[in-house]
């Protein structure tokens, strides 16, 4: 018997239904040993049964019957971040440990509720994005860890998309959380806080998003023209606990297609790591004297497909894992690694980073997190690739 399956499995529901529904549901549904995925509900009892059909799922339910269910013990959050807080609360109430995507809330105040609802029940909750379990990221920890670019002084990163433009094709991008920092920057954030640790304190300069006249007349539903919420483009800067300084460059007013980078700099070596929004970034090393060398990964969760047909955010194709790590913590009485506090920190710097622009002050922040590796040395596919591997190994 392996050591995963002496485990019992969770049983899990997934709350909505949406565009990124689908690799979730097939991936957990198909993937991960430990999760035992019994029911899908949905707002709109249609689209439910829909993906309930498509993937063979038996129990098709309401969100109130999820709550009130005897036998599920963990809830998959996909809803729009403007509701995230409702869900999460109604869930943990009934006794449900809850996954949620990003963001966390779209506020600190509720964020802090919900993290002493969990706290004096005694459940779990865990905050997206979970690509920072990605090999990409977790192959970027180990060589920082192992001191092979020295001492990290500094960083950049950056990410330029048509935010404006592609709210017309996802809809939820036009309401509160749609703007570029919390859509796009959150897994920049996210994965800086998993390599460097807790950030001490942020200051920032933004501007809103652009007036957007509709464009994609093809595209049904749409107003004639709208505003993102929020701040669309933002320069920042971070200061880590442990002295790095890091700054950061958002802009979603921009037009074309996404440009991203990501870079660290040390005493001994720089690290250019791949695009955190997906789970296969790339890890580049340069040293002195040398040409800039591509590690090889190190972890598993590259986002390839190995579970059966293509089909659409395949590319993101490891979504659930951060699921599944919740699931090993459950079962073994430890913290979740994509902790409450985590997901707080997070949302906390981009937060803060709005409160400087608004104030033109330094924030400090509060909240502190620290996201612990996963054991490298496990992989999702083995014999060049073509034969299915169990990174899930590395979770335990």
């Amino acid at each position: 018997m392996s050591s995963v399956q002496k485990f019992k499995k969770v049983k899990t529901a997934v709350i909505g239904c949406g565009m990124i529904s689908d690799i979730y549901i097939r991936n957990l549904k198909e993937m991960f040993d430990i999760i035992d995925l019994v029911a899908i509900a949905n707002r709109s009892m249609n689209g439910a049964k829909a993906k309930a059909e498509k993937f063979g799922i038996a129990r098709v339910m309401t969100i109130d019957e999820v709550a009130a269910s005897d036998d599920i013990e963990l809830v998959v959050n996909l809803t729009p971040a403007d509701v995230h807080y409702e869900i999460v609360k109604q869930m943990l109430e009934a006794g449900k440990h809850v996954y949620t995507e990003k963001m966390f809330t779209t506020s600190l105040e509720e964020a802090e509720e919900l993290i002493k609802i969990s706290e004096e029940k005694n459940l779990m909750i865990a905050v997206a994005p979970d690509t920072v379990l990605g090999a990409g990221i977790q192959t970027a920890r180990n060589y920082l860890d192992s001191g092979i670019i020295g001492e990290i002084t500094s960083g950049f990163v950056s990410v330029n998309r048509d935010q404006c433009l592609m709210s017309e094709l996802f809809r939820f991008l036009q309401q509160e959380g749609g703007a570029i920092p919390y859509d796009a920057g959150i897994y920049y954030v996210g994965a800086l806080i998993a390599l460097l640790g807790s950030v001490k304190r942020v200051t920032g300069f933004g501007a809103p998003a652009l007036m957007h006249d509709k464009q994609l007349l093809y595209v049904k539903g749409n107003p004639d023209s709208w505003q993102i919420p929020g701040t669309n483009v933002l320069c920042g800067a971070l200061e880590f606990e442990n002295g790095v300084l890091v700054s950061l460059h958002f802009n979603g007013n921009n037009v074309g297609g996404e440009k991203t980078r990501f870079e660290l700099f040390g005493t001994r070596g720089n690290m250019e790591i791949g695009d955190p929004n997906k789970f296969d970034g790339e890890v580049i090393i340069s040293l002195p004297e040398n040409e800039p060398i591509k590690m090889p990964f190190t972890h598993g969760f590259d986002g390839k497909n190995m579970v059966g047909e293509p089909m659409p955010f395949d590319g993101y194709g490891h979504r659930g894992v951060g699921v599944a790590e919740l699931a090993y913590a459950i079962r073994q009485g430890r913290k979740n690694r994509l902790s409450k506090e985590y997901g707080y920190h997070c949302m906390e710097v981009l937060l803060g980073l709005d409160e400087s622009i608004r104030t033109g002050k330094i924030y400090e922040l509060k909240s502190r997190a620290e996201v612990t590796p996963l054991k490298p040395g496990y992989y999702s596919s083995m014999f060049g690739g073509q034969v299915r591997a169990d990174a899930e190994l590395s979770l335990i």
